[in-house]
């Protein structure tokens, strides 16, 4: 498959007509970082790239008027960058910390995005709930865990036909890792793309197809998706 990713056409995005939002994401990241411990990057030509960029690079794998959740939202990468540029995505941002949910409803308000929801829960938990289980087009996550680990946490999100996108780094080694997990979560690993940052490295996005529902025992909870992973 052509990979469709093009880091620089994404940078001419950031730096055109949506520039200003971001800038003001770049000011709320810094003003609430010292307090909420959002990010080790803080220079601003580091979060524009490696969080702004890196985020937004996986655009094309995001089906249009796609429901989306997030694992592990953190700090809103990939999700609030991918809604600035997409405002027809909507979004589920699943945060297991208070102070970064707080963060994240904060950007949401001031930047004024529209259909993302903030909930301060642990996506194994949310997961078992009839609610979000095998109810969103897309789930994606980035710098969470292992990919194993994270498919566990991720696939069962995702109605079948449709994707988990994990963003990595160079992920040969994690790919043959999960194989045995996504196979048994009900997955199959439908194609990876390799990019480059201009100042960060190579980068990597997994595109995962749900092919079948994952079975009720998963995630299995209590630790064990990262203790013992499939």
């Amino acid at each position: 498959m052509l990979n469709p990713i093009d880091p620089a056409h994404y940078l001419n995005l950031i730096n055109g007509e949506k520039k200003a939002v971001f800038e003001k994401y770049f000011a709320l990241l810094t003003e609430y970082n010292a307090r909420f411990n959002l990010t080790a990057i803080t220079e601003r030509a580091d979060v524009f790239e490696k969080h702004f960029l890196d985020s937004v690079t996986g655009e094309s794998l995001f089906p249009e008027n796609a429901s989306v959740l997030e694992v592990g939202s953190g700090a809103g990468f990939p999700s609030l960058p991918l809604k600035i540029l997409r405002d027809d995505l909507s979004f589920t941002l699943v945060e297991s910390t208070g102070k970064k949910c707080e963060f994240l409803k904060v950007a949401v308000k001031e930047l004024a995005l529209s259909n993302v929801v903030v909930l301060n829960e642990r996506a194994e938990t949310l997961a078992r709930d009839s609610k979000y289980r095998e109810k969103f087009d897309i789930c994606c996550a980035r710098a969470v865990a292992r990919l194993n680990t994270l498919s566990e946490y991720c696939l069962p999100f995702v109605k079948i036909g449709g994707a988990f996108v994990a963003y990595k780094a160079d992920a040969d080694e994690e790919l043959r890792e999960a194989e045995n997990a996504i196979k048994k979560l009900g997955g199959k690993t439908a194609c990876s793309f390799r990019y480059s940052l201009p100042n960060h490295g190579v980068r990597t996005l997994i595109q995962i197809e749900k092919i079948k529902p994952t079975p009720a025992l998963y995630p299995r909870g209590q630790g064990k998706e990262r203790k013992n992973p499939l």
